[in-house]
């Protein structure tokens, strides 16, 4: 069955229908990752997205269990060629089943070095992938300038609190999107780790006497969580050690009177270098945002700039003056991606002991 990827700016990609044939609306974005297709289709960060794959074979080892939530979050699926026969001795399916399990519409046959180019030349747009060969073009763009993401952070979050069993630390672990990686980080360093929604109250997390407090990864502008931004600030206030990644990173820096603003195109991969200005080594890491921190605008008195992305120069981590704070922007779970940066975990336990 034809398919068709159309763009804000009235380009036409055709191709073929992979997955679910449903129309869907989405802001399209790109991964450069090489392998871990299925990491990034089960990464809650993509709600309200569709994911372009720059790989240009995807699939080749089918569906195995490395998934980073229970379900796949990106509203639509691009790729250039889609492997028919997977081959890997822990495949359980194939990805084109899986789409289809998950009603995930997509698109193959793409050429994705042309779409990803003009994705990098004009910035992230909004598309539509339709089955519809007979779709009326005007009307579509309009609906394309028209959308917007809603609260994609109360459609990933948990829906109640939970609990990973450990016989060392308690963390509390906000969970705006997380990904399961950063609870197994924690949990192979031994921790108690109590999973709660993203609108709990800074109260409810601070009343459980945690001995570390984990901001999590999650999908979406976060200005826009004006509640979230107001407990973690709450939670800026007290002397427990806080480690935050990605959105976690952005919310706290906006309780704090910092601003972010949206990336031409975004960070998504898996070989994104950042530098640690503490120790001035230089780690790959995996990334998946379209929003940064603006280190000009934080009050040097209340946080420093710990990471900075080598190769635009954005930011990618804070440490917090006089508090057991530190944030980084990109994933040091990673899934799919380089552990370089897994010794922030390390950090964090460290931070905690000192309690």
């Amino acid at each position: 069955m034809k398919a068709f990827l159309i763009l804000e700016d009235g380009t036409v990609f055709p191709g073929t229908s992979i997955g679910s044939t449903k129309d869907v609306i989405s802001e399209i974005v790109f991964n450069t990752s090489m392998t871990g297709y299925l990491e990034v289709l089960t990464d809650p960060s993509y709600a309200g997205q569709a994911v372009v794959m720059t790989y240009p074979l995807i699939g080749n080892y089918g569906v195995t269990p490395d998934m980073e939530s229970g379900r796949a979050w990106p509203d639509g699926y691009i790729v250039r060629e889609l492997s028919r026969l997977p081959s890997n001795f822990r495949c359980q399916g194939s990805l084109s089943d899986f789409l289809k399990e998950q009603d995930i519409p997509g698109i193959a046959g793409v050429d994705t070095r042309t779409l990803t180019r003009r994705l990098r030349e004009k910035g992230t747009m909004n598309g539509m992938i339709t089955t519809n060969g007979k779709f009326n073009l005007d009307e579509i763009l309009r609906k394309l300038k028209e959308y917007r993401i809603g609260d994609v952070v109360a459609q990933v979050t948990c829906k109640e609190t939970y609990v990973l069993r450990g016989e060392g630390a308690k963390v509390a672990l906000l969970d705006f999107g997380a990904k399961d990686n950063i609870a197994r980080s924690l949990q192979r360093r031994g921790c108690q780790v109590t999973v709660y929604p993203a609108h709990t109250s800074a109260k409810e997390i601070i009343k459980s006497d945690p001995d570390g407090i984990m901001l999590s990864n999650g999908p979406g502008n976060p200005e826009t969580n004006t509640k979230m931004i107001e407990e973690v600030g709450k939670l800026y206030h007290t002397d427990i050690p806080i480690f935050a990644i990605c959105l976690g990173h952005q919310l706290m820096a906006l309780a704090n009177g910092g601003k972010t603003y949206k990336l031409k195109y975004g960070h998504r991969g898996g070989n994104h270098p950042v530098k640690d200005l503490e120790n001035g080594r230089v780690y790959i890491s995996s990334q998946n945002h379209g929003y940064a921190v603006d280190a000009a605008s934080m009050d040097r008195s209340v946080a420093r700039e710990a990471f900075v992305n080598v190769n635009d120069g954005t930011n990618e981590g804070l440490a917090y003056e006089g508090k057991k704070i530190f944030t980084v922007q990109f994933h040091p779970e990673a899934c799919p991606g380089p552990q370089d940066s897994g010794y922030l975990f390390d950090r964090f336990m460290e931070m905690m002991k000192g309690v």
